[in-house]
């Protein structure tokens, strides 16, 4: 990245109001595998998205203490910026447990991860499914109390600014497919990088429920991955830094104000 021409985005004014839509809302059950799309979500104060990053695969001992959990390297479990390959499983979990997956040329999958031995079970499918790429041995770990498996302390909610997304596509000349950021809530209507903005403790209201910006989201190499193809195939951290300056997309928030969103509901900020 270094020796490239930087174009950063104009100044904004810190108070300008921002009033979008949602677009669509997400969550992902098992960290780095497929996203569920979601018709509702009930958000509650200071809680993440309901079964969000609720598993994790480990990939060799991670140091995760269940009765002390604290804040593990992605790169201590089975997620794109490690395996690409992990885009290829197609999973889907249900609020009871059970978790399906499918993979070509591997039998299918189901079993519920709420025990040890459906835990142990889709254990040990990832490790035929993924041998070529794991260090292993993989060990599926359940979030304890109110832990989830981000990958920043405070990503509880992330929100993705689809201008944003379109501005990265332009600059690269070719579609950026949203679903590599991973987000939680997906808007439209803001002017690209409005997000970034958000950063600083602004507030943000989707529909019933108010949440306060964090932080802006650094990206890795996992944006790098095609969820369909499960390729590498577009260096989306070079383009933001070479293009725009920094290496973010999105932003990270926490819930102060339980209530439900929904697609279509209105995402206002706070000045």
């Amino acid at each position: 990245m270094d020796g490239g021409q930087v174009t950063t985005h104009a100044p904004r004014r810190r108070s300008r109001k921002l009033r979008g839509v949602v677009q669509s809302i997400w969550r992902y059950p098992v960290k780095g595998f497929t996203p569920e799309p979601l018709d509702a979500v009930a958000l509650t104060s200071g809680e993440h998205v309901p079964f969000d990053r609720l598993y994790a695969v480990e990939d060799g001992p991670s140091g995760f203490d269940a009765d002390a959990p604290g804040h593990i390297s992605k790169q201590k479990f089975t997620v794109l910026a490690k395996i690409p390959r992990v885009a290829a499983i197609r999973t889907r979990f249900d609020d009871g447990g059970v978790l399906t997956a499918r993979m070509a040329g591997q039998p299918d999958f189901a079993g519920d991860l709420s025990t040890d031995a459906g835990r142990g079970a889709f254990a040990a499918w990832l490790t035929e499914a993924l041998a070529q790429d794991i260090t292993g041995p993989l060990r599926v770990l359940p979030a304890p109390n109110r832990h989830r498996f981000m990958d920043d302390p405070a990503g509880f909610v992330s929100v993705i600014n689809l201008e944003s997304v379109r501005a990265l596509a332009a600059a690269m000349g070719r579609t950026v497919d949203p679903r590599r950021f991973r987000a939680n809530f997906y808007v439209d209507g803001w002017p690209a990088w409005a997000e970034l903005d958000l950063g600083d403790g602004r507030g943000l209201t989707l529909g019933g429920t108010q949440l306060v910006a964090a932080k802006a989201i650094r990206r890795c190499v996992a944006t790098h991955v095609d969820p369909e193809t499960a390729e590498r195939d577009m260096e989306v951290v070079t383009a933001l830094f070479e293009n725009f300056g920094h290496m973010n997309c999105g932003t990270y928030f926490s819930v102060t104000r339980s209530g439900v969103a929904r697609p279509g509901d209105a995402a206002t900020s706070q000045p």
